[in-house]
Formats: structure tokens, C-alpha cells, sequence
């Protein structure tokens, strides 16, 4: 393989690593092979090296709307790993986990310097339109946390187990943890539950599945607890989640989710662990926090009370829709700024061509036409 050869295959590998996969890659790639081309030719003497920084800064990116190009990435974060969390957790710095349920949102949570990314199945209700987190189904919880996947490089992926897909044993845990790490390309699995939980968490830590336990207000089970409500209130109830979150330690969780627990309950038992505790309505005293995106920033409206409201882009997003409704209505959108020129020349071929084939339809529609009748027989 000659050296130009060498050259504009590197280029291609590395344009086509850099935009998105979508039909504007083939322009992409095409306009900046041309480049190296012309430019090698033009300079046979630049090195590798000087070649590759000139086309770097030469040629234009072209992005499409399918997926942001691979070159707006972030890439300076270290990769956030489970002994990324320990370390965190020594130092007693609190630990930040938010929910993602699609790509965009997987990207814009690692973006944003988040350590822990959950596919939750609050994607039921919030991002498929269910009444509660029971009715997701493995296969859609799989889809999503794929979809995440893909938007994720440096935060640590972990993803909730349905309901349904690992209370029966062990043996059917471990199956379909198995799946989420294989199929849905997470880290670890969360799954719900008390001391009942241990021995089904010992199995799949076992086998080097890391496990998030989640106590306190359950959602899976919030039928049984009577709908969504705090739990832990009394002493019996707060020494019995004691109880759980030590045997969940036991068994091998890295972490244990508190959610809508008494603040003091819940800095309680994150005392008492050498583990860290994610807070979701648990208060200040737990090692780290958790969201669900939508919620905190407001696309829905009324918000749990233990939700703080970033932003309010439901009005946002809503009043865009309107604008973009009312351009197209008035004609403003799109515009020439948002329209592919064609060049002069083949314009004015191309205008040619059109007086031409609408001469020549009118032509054979005169020909076609009938004769006028004309009025006979009168004097």
C-alpha cells in the first residue's frame, strides 16, 4: 500500500469514526477523502502527522439529525467504575445518580459529569405513558437500557430488574441479570427488596454481577404497601429496614437505594453501613442522591415532594413546538438559510431543463385539444 494510500485510509477511518451513522456519513467521507487527495498531491512532502492535524482543522464536519456526530462527544472523563464509587464513598464525597431512559437522555446525564446512570423502570410511566413500574416487561427494559448505553461512556450504567423477572429464585435472577448485562450492555442490576432478597442477591454477586439494593418505599411493591407512601415511620418499621439494609450488605450489594425514608432513619442506616446509600426522598445523611430526570427538570407538572425542579422545560419545549407550528403555517420556515444551494451553472441547466419538458407538454396538450364547435344553420 503506497503512502497517499495509507494516508486517506487513516482519514477514512477516522472521519467515519467521528460523524454520525446516518446518510450524511457517504458526504462526509466522500468531501474529506477529496481534501486528502488534493492535499497530498498539493504537498507530498507533510508527514503523517502534519497531515493529519491540517485535515483535522481543514475540513468541515457535517452532522446529521439522526445522532450527534462521534466528534462532540465528551472524552475526558475517566470511565466511572464500581471502585470509582468505593473511593468516592471513603472520602465521604456524595455520590450522583440520575435516570436515563433513551439515548439523548443517557448522553446528556453523562455529559453532565454524573457518576451513576439508572434505566429505571420508572421509564414505564414516565417515558411509555404505564400506571405504574410493574408493567414493563424485560424486552422493553432491555431496549432502553441499550438506547442508554450508546449515550454513555464514562458514567457507571446500572439498571433496574422488572418486576416479575427475579422474585421467583436464584436461578431466574441470575438468567435475566445475565440478559441486562449481555443484551442491555449494563454494569450492574438494582433489584427491590428487604432481607427476603439476600439469598437471591448472594447468587448473582457470586457470579460477578454487582447488585444496587433498594429499600424503604418499594414501587414494584407499592400495591402491597398500600400506594406510594413514606416508609419507616415507626420503630418497629425502622428497625425492620435496619434490619434489610444489613442484610443486603451482607449479601453483597455495593450500594442500597433508601427511597422515602425518615431522614433521621435513613442517616441511621448510613451510619451503620460500611456501604453507600443513594437517597430518593431519604434526606442529606445518605451517600449520594438519585432523580428521575423528568421530574427534576420539569416536563410533567405536579413532582414528588423530595423532587427539586431544576428547570420547567415542559413550557419550554411546548412554546417551540408552537413557533415551529406557526413558521410552517406562515411560511417562514423553512428559509433560504436552511435550504442546499445548487451550483449557478447547473441551476440555470436544470431552469433549462424545465422551460423545455413544460413547452413540450403544453405542445402535445395543443395538439390534443379539440376543434372548437362552431354554430351551423343559421342565415
Amino acid at each position: 500500500m503506497s503512502l497517499s494510500s495509507k494516508f486517506i485510509t487513516q482519514v477514512r477511518g477516522q472521519v467515519l469514526s467521528r460523524v454520525p451513522r446516518s446518510a450524511s456519513a457517504g458526504l462526509v467521507a466522500g468531501s474529506s477523502l477529496r481534501a486528502a487527495q488534493q492535499l497530498r498531491q498539493q504537498q507530498p512532502q507533510l508527514s503523517w502527522s502534519s497531515m493529519n492535524h491540517t485535515m483535522q482543522s481543514s475540513v468541515p464536519m457535517r452532522s446529521y439529525s439522526s445522532r450527534p456526530a462521534e466528534a462532540d462527544h465528551h472524552h475526558v472523563r475517566p470511565k466511572v467504575t464500581l471502585a470509582t464509587l468505593r473511593k468516592l464513598y471513603k472520602r465521604k464525597e456524595p455520590i450522583t445518580v440520575m435516570t436515563a431512559h433513551d439515548f439523548p437522555t443517557g448522553t446528556l446525564v453523562d455529559k453532565a459529569g454524573i457518576d451513576m446512570t439508572l434505566v429505571g423502570d420508572s421509564l414505564a410511566m414516565v417515558a411509555l405513558g404505564y400506571t405504574s413500574t410493574s408493567e414493563i416487561t424485560l424486552d422493553e427494559m432491555l431496549h432502553h437500557c441499550r438506547a442508554v448505553a450508546r449515550g454513555t461512556r464514562s458514567s457507571f450504567l446500572v439498571a433496574d430488574l422488572p418486576f416479575g423477572t427475579y422474585e421467583t429464585n436464584p436461578d431466574q435472577a441470575v438468567n435475566n441479570a445475565v440478559r441486562m448485562l449481555k443484551e442491555g450492555k449494563a454494569e450492574a442490576v438494582k433489584l427491590e427488596g428487604g432481607k427476603e432478597m439476600a439469598p437471591t442477591i448472594t447468587r448473582l454477586t457470586q457470579v460477578g454481577i454487582p447488585v444496587l439494593g433498594h429499600i424503604g418505599l418499594t414501587p414494584q411493591r407499592q400495591a402491597s404497601l398500600g400506594g406510594y407512601k413514606v416508609q419507616g415511620k415507626t420503630v418497629a418499621k425502622a428497625k425492620a429496614m435496619i434490619e434489610d439494609a444489613l442484610a443486603l450488605q451482607q449479601a453483597g450489594c455495593y450500594a442500597i437505594v433508601l427511597e422515602a425514608v425518615p431522614e433521621q432513619v435513613a442517616r441511621h442506616i448510613t451510619n451503620v453501613l460500611n456501604i453507600p446509600t443513594i437517597g430518593i426522598g431519604a434526606g442529606a445523611g445518605c451517600s449520594g442522591q438519585v432523580l428521575v430526570q423528568q421530574d427534576m427538570l420539569g416536563l410533567y407538572g405536579r413532582v414528588p415532594r423530595f423532587c427539586k425542579t431544576y428547570r420547567s422545560l415542559a413550557d419550554d419545549i411546548v412554546g417551540a413546538l408552537r413557533e415551529y407550528s406557526a413558521d410552517v403555517k406562515s411560511g417562514a420556515f423553512p428559509s433560504e438559510e436552511h435550504c442546499y444551494p445548487m451550483p449557478q451553472a447547473e441551476l440555470e441547466r436544470f431552469m433549462s431543463m424545465i422551460g423545455e419538458e413544460k413547452a413540450a407538454v403544453e405542445g402535445q396538450q395543443k395538439v390534443a385539444a379539440p376543434e372548437p364547435a362552431t354554430a351551423g344553420g343559421i342565415a
